[in-house]
C-alpha cells in the first residue's frame, strides 16, 4: 500500500461482470479529473491462445483434467506482484496488453490471441487501476493483496456468474455449451483455490443475487437483468460507512448484516457512486496532500 502512489484492484472470475464495473470506475475517473493507469489481469497470462491450448493438450494427455487460466502454473503471478510493488514504491512499472480479438489486433498491431511487447506505464498517474482474475490472490510464493489499497471484489452467486459466462462465451466467442460446461469444470479446483480466497481479503464486495429461478444455469434462456436481481455489498470494515447516508438515497435499500447494505439491482450504479467516490477521492487527495 502507498499513500503516494495508490492501487485499485478489481477482482473477479469469468464472467462475473468486472468489466461493467470498470466502466463505473472510468465514469468516477473522468468526473472528477483522476487520470488512471490501466493493467489488466489477462496482460499477465503465461501463454498465448495457442500455447496455452497445446499446454491443456499436453496435461490432459498426463491425465491433468484440471490445467486452467485461474493457476500459478498458468499465470505469471510474480511479475504482477512486482508491477503492484514498484508502482506503489516509484509510480510506475511494466505492464503489457493481452489482443483478444480483430478489433485489438487493428490498434495494437498485433495478432488476436498473442500480447504486445512489455512497457512502462505513464509515470505522471493518480493511481494504479487493476481489472482482472488475480488483483488479490495470495499464495505461498505471492502476496498481491497487500499492495493495493482499495481492493473491490465483483462476485454474482455462482449460478448467475454460470449463466453470465455461458452467454458471453457463446454469443462473443461461438463456444457451444458443452465446451462451455468442460471450461467450468476443468477450472473448479482452481477456481476453489485462487479465485474464491481473494473475496476474504477485498475491502467491499459486490455480489449480486437473482430473484428469478436460475436453478438450471445450463438451459437458462437468458441473463437475469438488473430489474430481477438484488446486489449484496459487504463492506470487510464498515467504519466510516455512512450507512444512513446509503439508506437514505438508495431507494429500497436496507441492512442485512451490521456490514451488509442490501439493494435493488437496478440501482447499482447510484450505489457504486455514492460509495465508491469518496473512497477513491480520499486517496488522491492523501496522495496530491490535501487533508
Amino acid at each position: 500500500m502507498s499513500r503516494k502512489h495508490p492501487i485499485i484492484s478489481i477482482t473477479g472470475s469469468s464472467g462475473a461482470g468486472t468489466t461493467s464495473v470498470k466502466r463505473t470506475f472510468e465514469q468516477i475517473f473522468r468526473r472528477e479529473n483522476v487520470n488512471a493507469a490501466y493493467i489488466e489481469g489477462d496482460a499477465f497470462h503465461r501463454y498465448n491462445r495457442v500455447d496455452m491450448r497445446t499446454k491443456m493438450a499436453e496435461e490432459a494427455a498426463l491425465g491433468n483434467r484440471h490445467f486452467s487460466h485461474f493457476s500459478p502454473e498458468t499465470n505469471l503471478f510474480e511479475e504482477l506482484e512486482t508491477t503492484f510493488r514498484d508502482y506503489a514504491t516509484t509510480g510506475t512499472g511494466k505492464t503489457r496488453t493481452y489482443v483478444h480479438d480483430d478489433k485489438e489486433a487493428a490498434v495494437h498491431g498485433v495478432a488476436p490471441g498473442n500480447f504486445t511487447d512489455w512497457h512502462s506505464l505513464p509515470a505522471d498517474s493518480d493511481l494504479l487501476f487493476y481489472e482482472g482474475l488475480h488483483g488479490a490472490v495470495i499464495t505461498e510464493k505471492v502476496n498481491v493483496a497487500q499492495h493495493a489499497d482499495l481492493k473491490i471484489g465483483v462476485v454474482p452467486v455462482i449460478n448467475l456468474e454460470w449463466i453470465q459466462k455461458l452467454h458471453r462465451d457463446r454469443a462473443d466467442r461461438g463456444y457451444t455449451t458443452e465446451v462451455v460446461t468442460d471450461t467450468i469444470l476443468r477450472r473448479m479446483p482452481d477456481y476453489v483455490h485462487y479465485i474464491v480466497p481473494q473475496f476474504a481479503e477485498t475491502d467491499i464486495n459486490f455480489q449480486r443475487v437473482p430473484t428469478v429461478d436460475t436453478s438450471n444455469p445450463f438451459i437458462a434462456r437468458w441473463i437475469p437483468t438488473a430489474d430481477e436481481s438484488m446486489v449484496v455489498i459487504r463492506f470487510k470494515d464498515p467504519r466510516g460507512i455512512d450507512f444512513a447516508y446509503l439508506l437514505s438515497m438508495i431507494q429500497g435499500s436496507f441492512m442485512s448484516r451490521a456490514n451488509s447494505i442490501v439493494i435493488h439491482g437496478a440501482k447499482l450504479d447510484l450505489a457504486m457512486q455514492l460509495i465508491l467516490t469518496p473512497l477513491i477521492m480520499q486517496l488522491v487527495d492523501r496522495k496530491r496532500g490535501v487533508k
